[in-house]
């Protein structure tokens, strides 16, 4: 893919979108001398990295051949949020009712009304991105297909021209793209993905969503709530296979609420196009069925974007599931780095934000071993934005018990707690694991209507070594569902009143009473 492609449809947000993120006027510039870094790919991992250089004085090159911003500005975190807090709004006005709210006709969604809000604000996000403002931090920006011509040349290829690039270290982060499973009839029809879900101005009537990971959970609910009749398809016994399975049954239990129909442990058998739509035949258990839909949406996994890099003539490894990096993010070539979804196997912005601070400081300023950061040494938190939330950090059970980890665990469910019940939200919990027998975080699951927001208190308390007891010595505003967190530490220091403890403090109780 050496040209451009254009994102649809073409109104004025995506106009201005584009004049941000790949301008049709630029020209790449003429280097004239070795750049201290070079960097392949301009999504999150990509920009961090060479912001953060070129602001440190070294020379930064910056090579994109589509869209800077990458997946999160253009077809991932800002477009499908921005939907959701849509969704999330018409679902709510359909339950006004249980608020003593009466509304005079049902809430009528207007779906290009919804998609050009996002469009809207896409754009007027991506300055932050934009070609513009990172040649004003001193980054050398060229647009166009990049790959290795040796060990210390890139070349860049654009339709007007090519550039040779010579670097002391390089960057590799081009990120990851859908991946498409192997159903029979698939790779002849024209299915949606995350790359142009985002592209839709009509509401399908009926949508077949592939996968239940998060992109299917997350745009089959937000469709399901702006007026789709959605079916979710996935080979294994539940959704959200990577959560919690508690979390996750949650979950299934909003979505059957939601009108979703989950169709799981099942066979994608053959798909094919038809002039009424998408025909899907699948199979359960010995059974075999048919279903119609209008429009049907694949996220079934990512691919990492490695293609036409040539990384073969420098000597870097990788495989199916992206480049092959140690624990400092280094590639099989000492000279030459990876960051974010093409080398990691946690896809997340955020992560791929600080896998660039990680790159950042040992291409540029690590000597031998010393001072060199770790991939290991992160705490990684992560969110699926569904009706409602799961976060999650640390360790899972399951984990910790194949690491022969013994782990406390703590849970609390909202329907405890106050804020949770005043809103209506008393449909998930709040789980901590403890190493046995101490306060100390090991792992967390949030299942609550915000609970990426309530995630990073025990993101920070896991990073700072902050334990339990502290968490219940620390006020929380009440009522709020973060109050949930305490309640746990609470928990905990229950555990830790022993009989003499207990004797104790009913001695003083009785004492105080007396006086």
């Amino acid at each position: 893919m050496n040209e451009f492609e254009p994102l649809l449809p073409d109104d004025e947000h995506n106009r201005k979108l584009v004049g941000h993120v790949h301008p049709s006027d630029w020209t790449n510039p003429q280097p004239d001398r070795p750049y201290h870094l070079v960097v392949i790919g301009a999504g999150t991992a990509g920009l961090v990295t060479a912001a953060a250089a070129a602001g440190l004085g070294a020379r930064v090159a910056l090579i994109e051949r589509q869209l800077m911003g990458g997946d999160c500005l253009n077809v991932g975190c800002v477009p499908s949020k921005a939907i959701i807090r849509s969704a999330r709004l018409a679902a709510d006005l359909r339950s006004a009712s249980d608020f003593g709210i009466t509304l005079t006709q049902l809430p009528f969604v207007d779906f290009p009304a919804v998609m050009e809000r996002m469009r809207r604000l896409r754009a007027e996000i991506s300055p932050h991105d934009s070609a513009a403002r990172f040649q004003e931090l001193g980054v050398d920006v060229f647009f166009g297909s990049a790959s290795f011509a040796d060990g210390d040349r890139v070349s860049v290829d654009s339709p007007h021209g090519s550039r040779t690039l010579e670097y002391r270290k390089a960057v590799v982060a081009t990120g990851a793209r859908a991946a498409a499973p192997p159903i029979p009839g698939l790779d002849s029809v024209h299915y949606l993905t995350n790359e142009t879900v985002f592209s839709l101005t009509g509401l399908p009537r009926r949508l077949g969503v592939i996968g239940s990971g998060p992109v299917g959970c997350e745009m089959a609910q937000a469709l399901s709530q702006l007026g789709s009749e959605v079916v979710l398809f996935d080979r294994g016994d539940r959704i959200l296979s990577k959560e919690d399975p508690e979390a996750a049954q949650v979950v299934a239990e909003q979505f059957s609420r939601d009108g979703i129909q989950l169709v799981l442990n099942s066979k994608l058998l053959k798909i094919s196009e038809t002039s009424e739509g998408f025909s899907i035949t699948y199979s359960q258990g010995n059974e075999e069925h048919e279903l119609l839909v209008d429009q049907l949406l694949v996220a079934a996994g990512r691919a990492p974007n490695v293609d036409e890099l040539n990384l073969e003539s420098v000597g870097v490894d990788y495989d199916s599931n992206g480049i092959s990096v140690n624990d400092h993010l280094q590639t099989s070539n000492p000279r030459i780095f990876a960051a974010g979804d093409v080398c990691s196997r946690y896809k997340f912005t955020h992560l791929a934000d600080f896998q660039a601070r990680i790159v950042l400081q040992n291409a540029l300023f690590s000597i031998g071993p010393f001072g060199r950061k770790k991939m290991s040494q992160l705490v990684i938190p992560w969110c699926t934005y569904t009706s409602p939330e799961v976060a999650h950090v640390g360790l899972f059970e399951h984990e910790a018990a194949r690491r022969g980890i013994q782990v406390d665990v703590y849970k609390q469910d909202l329907a405890g707690v106050d804020r949770a019940i005043l809103e209506g939200e008393t449909q998930g919990f709040v789980k901590i694991l403890t190493k046995r027998d101490s306060d100390r975080i090991v792992g967390a699951t949030i299942v609550a209507a915000h609970a990426g927001e309530m995630i990073s208190e025990i993101t920070v308390a896991m990073n700072g070594g902050i334990g339990l007891s502290k968490i219940a010595g620390a006020i929380h505003p009440y009522p709020t569902q973060a109050e949930a967190i305490r309640k746990i530490g609470d928990q905990y220091n229950r555990t830790r009143l022993t009989p003499f403890s207990q004797r104790l403090l009913n001695l003083l109780r009785r004492i105080n009473v007396g006086r």
